[in-house]
Order: C-alpha cells, then structure tokens, then sequence
C-alpha cells in the first residue's frame, strides 16, 4: 500500500464522531505537537464532503479539550472536564512514567507514580460519563507491563488495568513496544494496538551518524537478551542485515532491587570485528544491562555502537551513561519522546531524540474517520524509500 502524508489521507470518510485529544498534565508537551499536526493538515485537507453538517466542526484552531484533576489536601482527587464532549470520539493520553510532576499530601510533597498516572486516566474517563461516542486511550509505556505474566503466586497487574479500562467504556488501547504484546489476551474482543517506532529509530541512526552504511558488511543488529529478539530480528530483517543476541544468565538464587542479577552476558552471533552495531531493547531502566553489552560487544572488536530504546526511563540518573560513553562504549543513544525526558538528557552530546508526535497524529486523524491503520502500523515501505534516498545520497 502506497503511504499517504497527513494531507492526503482520510479525504473521503466522515469522521465517527468530533475529534476532541486529551491530553493529561503528564503527556502535555506531546499532546500539544500531536494537535497542531492536526490542525495543520485539517485546515489545508480538501475534504470531498466538506459541505456536510457533520464536518461543520471538522477544521478548529485546536482539538484540545480542557480537563484537570485537582488535587484535595489529602491527596485524593477529582477529574474534571470543562468543555463539552458528548458525542466525541475522544483520545486520551497519558505517560504514566512522568515521575516530574508533583502533588502535595498533607503538607509533603509526593512525587507522582505510575499508580497515581492510572488512578488520574480513570478519573478523567469517569468525569466523561459515558457521554461520548467513543473512548480511545494512548498510553505509549502500557501501564504495568513489566507485570505481564504470572511466575507463582503473585499479581497480574497489567491484564488487570486493561480489563478495568474497557469495563470503563474505553473501545481501543493504542501503545508503543509493549514489554509483551501477548498481554492483549487479556481484552480479546477490544482494540489493543502495539506499535513499533523502528522507522524513527532508523531516521535518528542517520541524524546520529551520516555516513552510516546499512549493509551486511557494516552493521549488525543486537539484542541485549532473548526477550528483544523479535525487535531485533525485525529491525534487521528490514535493514537487510545480521542479527546476534545475548542471553543472560541470572543467579535465580537472590534476589536484588527486586529482580535476580545478570551473572554474565553470552553472545550469540557472527563475528562483530569493525562492524557497527545497533543494540535495540524496549526501554532503559537502570542502564546497567545495556551497558554490560555495550562491554561485551567492545570485547568483540565492534565498530560503533548505537544504543536504541524505545523508552528512556533512566531510574538512577545518567551518570553512568556519561562513564560509558567517556570510555568510548557507545558513539549515541537514541529514545523517543513518548516518556519523560529531563533537560540534561536533552542536553548530552550524545543523545538523538526520535519524536513520534507526527506518528500518533497521524494514527490518531486516521483513527477518527475509522480508516485502516495498517500501513502505519508496518513502515517497511517508508523505511524502504529512506533507506534508497541515503544510499543515493552517500554514492
């Protein structure tokens, strides 16, 4: 299927119902570029119906709709929507890893968790009321989905939050690289999108580095363990290039910061000697793994070493980022905008920012005139185009 640009897309079909985007104080600064691509490509679409009642509403200065949730001083709270929404067909975003935003209980100050993030999307799909047409959720870092499966007796939190979503009247979930995708299961007869932003991690190796060569010869994929490999398999098979992987092995006989500790780091794959690498994995946590691998791959004779993820969430600072890449482990590190991001990890000279504002926009409008979404969901073709356009660039 031939990609259409946000212009030409979706100039047929009545939307189902007014587009309105809220954008919870934690997705703020995403929702605002989200909208004003929207708004952008609705003012100068020529829509075939434009003349319908239905479309009389269709191009707005903005689509944002205002909603709080006020917090009491002893820390519960209340959602609240100050414009009307009955009869929309509504889109919810939430970055429930935010941890920059504050509250206050009883005179302490709280930072907010992903708990407090879920409990404030309820409130405000609860403030709604059932009056709209249509409830959509994006929540690019799925809520819980480290806890996706069940080892003993222990809490299925993630298909937990989801079954509670739809029986609040949510009809889809649109997120990012979920941890595992197989935690849909949970909700098999409601929307549940997973979406791989490889074709922006691409874009960002080229801004990193532009004299990249994405050949066999040159460049090698990497998994970090056995739970990325299908990140990676995709990502090299789209690039036309090898793919290796590490395994952990764990000491599954204690137990530290919650989790069992990486003994060492296996390599499986071809030889790595002047080759660079892509070590792409679903999210940073504390960084340690990715940059044991990083070591690893050195060990091997790798080129340079980009380190890919989808989430940056960076749980005991970048200090030991700024050693590793001091020590020359890595040449760059690419995250997107779908979590938080602190200002000094905007400001590291290593760091390449991969915005999906455009991407959502785009799911979203198409969304909303109940199009197929599939050719945004597989990029192969607008990878394939990129990819062309630099070779030609670099010969």
């Amino acid at each position: 299927m031939e990609f259409q640009s946000g212009y030409e897309r979706n100039v047929e079909t009545i939307p189902v119902g007014e587009l309105g985007i809220i954008a919870l104080k934690s997705c703020e600064t995403l929702g605002k570029k989200i909208d004003a691509h929207i708004v952008e490509w609705r003012k100068e679409r020529e829509h075939e119906h434009m003349g319908r009642p239905e479309l009389s509403t269709y191009a707005k200065d903005s689509y944002l709709i205002n909603a709080s949730v006020p917090r009491f001083g002893s820390g519960e709270a209340k959602g609240l929507i100050n414009d009307s929404v009955r009869g929309a067909d509504l889109y919810l975003l939430v970055d429930v890893c935010n941890y920059s935003l504050t509250y206050s209980l009883c005179g302490h100050t709280n930072r907010m968790s992903p708990d407090d993030h879920f409990q404030d999307l309820k409130r405000i799909i609860a403030a709604v009321g059932g009056k709209a047409r249509r409830i959509n959720v994006i929540m690019p870092f799925l809520y819980e989905s480290r806890q996706h499966k069940r080892n003993g007796r222990e809490s299925l939190d993630c298909a937990l939050a989801l079954q509670e979503l739809v029986k609040m009247g949510v009809d889809n979930i649109i997120t990012f690289d979920a941890h595992d995708p197989r935690v849909q299961n949970a909700i098999p007869l409601h929307g549940f999108e997973t979406i791989q932003p490889v074709y922006q991690f691409i874009k960002g190796l080229y801004r990193a580095a532009p004299d990249l060569k994405t050949d066999s010869d040159h460049l090698m994929i990497i998994s970090p363990d056995e739970g990325a490999a299908g990140r990676a398999i995709y990502m090299a098979n789209i690039l036309g290039v090898d793919m290796g992987m590490f395994y952990k092995r764990r000491d599954y006989a204690h137990i530290v910061n919650g989790s069992n500790p990486i003994v060492a780091h296996e390599f499986l794959g071809s030889d790595l000697s002047g080759k660079d690498v892509v070590i792409i994995d679903d999210m940073i946590s504390s960084g340690g793994s990715m940059i044991d691998v990083a070591r690893e791959l050195k060990k091997r004779n790798a080129g340079r070493i980009f380190i890919c993820s989808t989430f940056g969430l960076f749980t005991n600072g970048l200090e030991k980022f700024d050693r590793a890449y001091e020590e020359g482990l890595f040449y760059a590190m690419l995250t997107t905008n779908l979590v938080y991001q602190t200002p000094e990890l905007l400001q590291k000279p290593y760091y390449t920012g991969c915005d999906l504002s455009k991407y959502i926009a785009l799911v979203i409008d198409t969304l909303n005139h109940d199009g197929s979404i599939s050719d945004l969901l597989n990029p192969a073709d607008r990878i394939n185009s990129f990819l062309a356009k630099q070779r030609n660039r670099q010969s």
